[in-house]
């Protein structure tokens, strides 16, 4: 693959990516290896892959995964049920056993004319063996399908991107096969870049009370569930509708229930506003 392949993603106008980010999307790219990402949740996962599939021009199939998803639910599924039903009632075609085979999600990846994005998102709410359960089809780029003979083999290789939440370990082989980068929660300078991207015209004071005060709360010991860029850019909405002066933000933080979701977290910011070592009293 050329380097102008290779540095083909460079971010979009709507997400900001680190320059380790862009690169490793290129090297997943010209390797022909999924992307694996790991990082805390709001921390843009999920919007990059839409971020790719918008800036290289390509369709965006996504794959959300559950606690009951199965492999098999990706490739195809045989509805055997309403054959059964149709043989019943005397309905036509119901010896066409390919009406009753709708692709999944891998399958339409594979199936289309043009090379596709196919994000597998939160790929660790599964079952422990459902990544093991992908390594031929990710490997191959195809499938068989037993009730029609068919095998399903991608016309064009997807380009495979894939969250994980790290709820829980994934298997030594499957990520064997990726390319992995975590994606670390931004500092404030890339926070700031990433807010204006969603509030090109915020006022400078505001932002910088904003991302002072959010920074605070994330760094406070006691928060079980620290706010992620998802919040930040709600609570801006939020203060922004509310027109609470700029200067009120650090002191008060006000609407704390838009960035901390838990009971005891609200309590430990309370609590952490009323010692005297609260920076700004």
């Amino acid at each position: 693959m050329s380097k102008d392949n290779l540095n083909s993603f460079n971010g979009s106008n709507d997400y900001v990516a680190s320059e380790e980010l862009m690169r490793a999307v290129n090297i997943a790219v010209a390797l022909e290896k999924p992307l694996l990402i790991k990082g805390e949740p709001g921390t843009g996962k999920t919007m990059l892959a839409q971020s790719v599939a918008k800036a290289l021009g390509k369709k965006l199939v996504i794959w959300n995964i559950k606690s009951t998803t199965k492999a098999q639910d990706g490739l195809y599924v045989y509805d055997v049920v309403q054959r059964l039903y149709d043989g019943q009632f005397g309905n036509a075609g119901v010896d066409d056993v390919a009406k009753y085979v709708k692709l999944g999600k891998l399958g339409e990846a594979f199936s289309d004319d043009e090379q596709v994005i196919l994000l597998i998102d939160e790929i660790d709410k599964a079952d422990i063996e459902f990544p093991n359960d992908l390594l031929w089809e990710l490997d191959r780029m195809e499938f068989y399908i037993p009730e029609t003979g068919e095998t399903i083999k991608a016309k064009q290789r997807p380009i495979v991107i894939i969250t994980s939440n790290a709820e829980k370990e994934l298997p030594d082989a499957f990520l064997r096969r990726c390319i992995f980068h975590y994606i670390e929660f931004p500092n404030e300078e890339l926070m700031r870049e990433i807010v204006k991207v969603h509030f090109p015209d915020i006022d400078e004071n505001v932002l910088a009370q904003v991302t002072a005060a959010f920074y605070y709360v994330r760094s406070l010991k006691e928060i079980q569930k620290k706010p992620s860029t998802s919040e930040i850019i709600d609570w801006i909405q939020a203060l922004t509708l509310s027109g609470i002066p700029a200067e009120r933000i650090t002191k008060e933080i006000p609407f704390a229930g838009v960035i901390l979701k838990k009971n005891e977290d609200i309590d430990a910011l309370e609590r952490a506003k009323a010692r005297s070592l609260f920076p700004f009293k």
